[in-house]
C-alpha cells in the first residue's frame, strides 16, 4: 500500500470536481464518498441531491471563520492512498478504515476533537483520495509534520492487519513513478511502458561504461532520442532533457524529460561523477586503452565481465561503505550493457533483472568512484563488443558472466540488507532471481556438452577424479558427486589436467576464494570459476575428446541428457535436465 501526499493546493472546488469527474482518459469509475470528518458530509457521487460545491463549502467553513488575513494561502491538504497491484479488491468499509487511520496518524485528523475537515473519495477499485482543508475546528493549523513518513510509517500496519502485500518502506532514493496519466497515454498509444520508463532505461544503457558527456551524448542520439542540452551563458554545460520522437503533448510537441526526474542518478552531475573518478587515474585508462587494439568480443567481453565481477564480489562483502556503493552502482552498468548485448532468448530475462536492480544501485551512501573502473570496463567492453549470439564460445561466457553476475548481486542484496535499505534489498533479490532464470536458459547448451564429455570419460579417469575431488574438497565432495553436474566438472577436470595445471590446487582455489552457500548446483559454479580461472574455452563442443572410454561407451551415454537446469536442479536425478 502506497500512500502519496501531492502538493498543498488552494482550491478545493477544483480537486473536487477532478476526484468526482471522469478523469483525463475517463479512467474515473462510480466516483462517491467512503467516509469523511464526520461520517455525514454530502456525497456528490451517490445523492443527487448533493453538489460538489456543497462539499466543498462544507470542507472549507474553519477556513472561512478566519479573518482574510489569517487564512493560508495553500489550504488544501491531498492525499493518495494506492493498493499494490496483487492485493485484493477492498471494500469501501475497508477503505474508509483506511482512510480514517491515514489522517489520524499524519496529524490532519488525530481524534482530539478539533481535527481538520476531510472527506475521502474513491473513483476506482485499487485506491482512494483523501482531501482536507489546513485549518482545525479550533482555528489552529495541524501538525502535519512529515506527513509523507508518517503515512507510510501507517500503510504498513494497515498491510499487517489486512494481509497485503508488504510494501518496503523507502529512503527517498527511488526514480519517480509514473503518472496514472502516463500510464493511460501508454495504454493508448499501444505502448507496453511509459515513456518515462523507456527513456530511463535507454538513458541507463547510454551510460553504462561511457567515459564523457560527448560519448553519452552520442549514445542518446544513436539510440533515436530528442535530445535538449542546457548551457551556462559561459557555454558550459548543465544539463539536458530526452524526448521519444513519437512521444507528443495536445499541440504535437515532443515531451522531454530532464534526466533527473527520470532517476536521481541520473542528472547529469550525478553522471558525471561516474567517469570522473576514472578522469584521476587517467594515466591507467589511457595505458589500457593502448593495450587494446580493437573492440573485445562478445566472447572476451563476456570473460572480462566474468573476472571483474568475481573481484567485485570480495569488495562488497568485505569494502568500506562508499567503494561498495560505487561497485554496485557500476554493477548496474554492467547488467545494463549485458541485456543490450545479449541473445534474444535471454536478453527479456537480463532486461528485467536490470530493471529491477536499478532500485539497488541507489541509497544515501555516496559512492566514491574510481575504485569501481574495472566493473564500469566491463560494461564498456560490453557495448562496445556488439551483439552476441547464443550459441558456441558466445553462449558459453554469456552463462559465465551471468553466473558471477548472480553472485555480485546476491552479495549486494545482502549488504543492502545490514545496513537496513529495504528496498534495495528487495530489488536486488528479484534481480537475482532473473539472473537465475537467464542462467537456466544461458547454461543449457554449453554444460550440456560438457555433461555428456563427462559421461564418455573413462571410469578410471572418473574414479580417480572423485578420488581427487575428495581429497581437494572434503567437505563438500558428497554433495557434489550426488548433482548431476559433476560429470560437467568431471570434464572440466580433465581439460584443465590436460592443458597443464594442478586440477587439485585449482579446485581448493576457486572454492575457497567465494562462497558457494547461495548456489543450488555447486558443480556448476565450480565448473565456470574453474574454466574462467585456467582460461580453458567456456564452449567445450568443438574440443577433441580427453580420456573417453571409446566409441561404446560415448554411444550408451548419448540416452542420458545433463542437468541444464543450471541452479534449481533436482539432486536426485542423474539422467534427465529438469527447468
Amino acid at each position: 500500500m502506497i500512500p502519496q501526499i501531492h502538493k498543498q493546493g488552494s482550491h478545493t472546488p477544483g480537486l473536487l470536481y477532478y476526484l468526482y469527474g471522469k478523469g483525463t482518459h475517463e479512467e474515473h469509475v462510480d466516483p462517491h464518498l467512503v467516509a469523511s470528518f464526520d461520517g455525514m458530509s454530502p456525497d456528490p457521487g451517490r445523492d443527487p441531491t448533493a453538489t460538489k460545491k456543497d462539499l466543498a463549502q462544507l470542507l472549507d467553513q474553519p477556513l472561512h471563520l478566519l479573518a482574510a488575513d489569517q487564512r493560508p494561502d495553500k489550504h488544501v491538504w491531498h492525499c493518495s492512498v494506492r493498493a499494490a497491484p496483487d492485493d485484493p479488491i477492498l471494500t469501501d468499509d475497508q477503505w474508509a478504515d483506511i482512510a480514517r487511520r491515514i489522517v489520524a496518524a499524519t496529524g490532519i485528523d488525530p481524534h482530539d476533537g478539533a481535527g481538520c475537515r476531510w472527506a475521502a473519495v474513491r473513483h476506482a477499485d485499487d485506491h482512494i483520495h483523501i482531501v482536507a482543508t489546513l485549518v482545525r475546528e479550533d482555528g489552529r493549523r495541524p501538525n502535519h509534520h512529515r506527513s509523507g513518513k508518517r503515512a507510510q510509517a501507517e500503510a504498513r500496519l494497515i498491510e499487517k492487519k489486512l494481509g497485503l502485500r508488504q510494501v518496503a518502506p523507502g529512503d527517498g532514493t527511488a526514480a519517480k513513478r509514473p503518472t496514472s496519466a502516463e500510464r493511460h497515454k501508454a495504454e493508448r498509444q499501444g505502448r507496453e511502458r511509459t515513456a518515462r520508463e523507456e527513456l530511463r532505461e535507454t538513458v541507463r544503457r547510454a551510460v553504462a561504461g561511457a567515459r564523457s558527456d560527448e560519448e553519452f551524448f552520442d549514445r542518446l542520439a544513436a539510440a533515436g532520442l530528442l535530445i535538449r542540452k542546457r548551457a551556462a551563458p559561459s557555454g558550459d554545460l548543465l544539463g539536458y532533457k530526452v524526448a521519444l520522437p513519437d512521444d507528443v503533448n495536445k499541440d504535437g510537441e515532443p515531451v522531454f524529460y530532464p534526466g533527473a526526474r527520470l532517476a536521481p542518478d541520473l542528472s547529469l552531475p550525478r553522471i558525471r561523477e561516474r567517469w570522473s573518478g576514472e578522469a584521476e587515474d587517467a594515466r591507467a585508462v589511457r595505458r589500457e586503452d593502448a593495450a587494446r587494439t580493437g573492440p573485445a568480443s562478445p566472447a572476451a567481453a563476456r570473460r572480462g565481465t566474468a573476472s571483474a565481477a568475481w573481484q567485485a564480489v570480495l569488495i562488497v562483502e568485505h569494502g568500506e561503505d562508499p567503494v561498495v556503493a560505487a561497485h554496485i552502482a557500476a554493477a548496474g552498468e554492467v547488467l545494463d550493457a549485458l541485456a543490450k548485448t545479449s541473445a534474444a532468448h535471454t536478453r527479456r530475462e537480463l532486461r528485467d533483472a536490470a530493471t529491477a536492480f536499478e532500485r539497488a544501485s541507489r541509497s544515501h551512501v555516496r559512492a566514491v568512484r574510481g575504485h569501481d573502473r574495472a566493473l564500469r570496463q566491463a560494461a564498456r567492453d560490453l557495448v562496445q563488443g556488439g551483439p552476441a549470439l547464443g550459441r558456441g564460445e558466445d553462449g558459453a561466457t554469456t552463462a559465465m558472466a551471468i553466473d558471477m553476475l548472480f553472485f555480485l548481486i546476491t552479495a549486494a542484496a545482502h549488504w543492502h540488507a545490514r545496513k537496513g535499505h529495504a528496498q534495495q534489498a528487495e530489488a536486488a533479490a528479484r534481480a537475482a532471481e532473473h539472473l537465475r532464470t537467464a542462467y537456466q536458459v544461458a547454461s543449457a547448451q554449453p554444460l550440456g556438452a560438457l555433461y555428456q564429455r563427462g559421461r564418455r570419460l573413462s571410469r578410471p579417469m572418473l574414479q580417480r577424479q572423485s578420488a581427487l575431488l575428495r581429497e581437494a574438497l572434503p567437505e563438500l565432495a558428497g554433495q557434489i558427486l550426488a548433482e548431476p553436474g559433476w560429470y560437467a566438472l568431471a570434464a572440466t577436470i580433465a581439460q584443465a589436467e590436460a592443458a597443464g595445471h594442478d586440477p587439485a590446487a585449482l579446485l581448493s582455489d576457486v572454492a575457497a576464494r567465494r562462497e558457494l552457500g547461495t548456489a543450488d548446483s555447486i558443480s556448476d559454479v565450480l565448473v565456470w570459476r574453474m574454466r574462467r580461472t585456467a582460461d580453458l574455452p567456456a564452449d567445450a563442443s568443438h574440443l577433441p575428446e580427453t580420456g573417453t572410454a571409446g566409441n561404446r561407451s560415448a554411444t550408451r551415454a548419448t540416452t542420458t541428457s545433463p542437468s541444464t537446469s543450471g541452479r534449481r536442479h533436482n539432486a536426485a536425478d542423474t539422467t534427465r535436465p529438469t527447468r
